[in-house]
């Protein structure tokens, strides 16, 4: 039994590599309102997504970084609304360093808030 488009001319090529992807989830908490891709976000737990591929051909496990997303409160009607947001890794580095500086200046020195 003959596929659709397989014949002579057009043989069906089958291709017998797959990419391996995986998704590394973490949160990550704010204490302070900070920015991110130019939007005001509120302070508050947040879960970060990062996609990998796995990098065949070598003769250990490495993984390359496809994509980065926060997971935000949707900016309409909805209160239950959610947005996923692609996000650069070192930007939301440098927005919880900041926060994180910021809030230990605030802490007192016994380490209660």
């Amino acid at each position: 039994m003959r596929r659709l488009y397989e014949n002579a001319e057009y043989p069906l090529i089958r291709c017998a590599t797959a990419m391996t992807t995986r998704i590394q989830r973490q949160s990550i908490f704010f204490h302070r309102s900070f920015v991110l891709n130019d939007r005001s976000l509120p302070p508050g737990r947040y879960e970060i997504a990062t996609d990998e591929e796995l990098i065949e051909g070598l003769s250990f496990v490495v993984y390359r970084r496809i994509s980065t997303s926060i997971f935000v409160r949707a900016q309409s009607h909805r209160a239950s609304s959610i947005e996923m947001v692609t996000i650069d890794p070192s930007d939301l580095q440098a927005a919880h360093d900041r926060d994180a500086a910021a809030h230990q200046l605030a802490t007192p020195a016994n380490g209660r808030s």
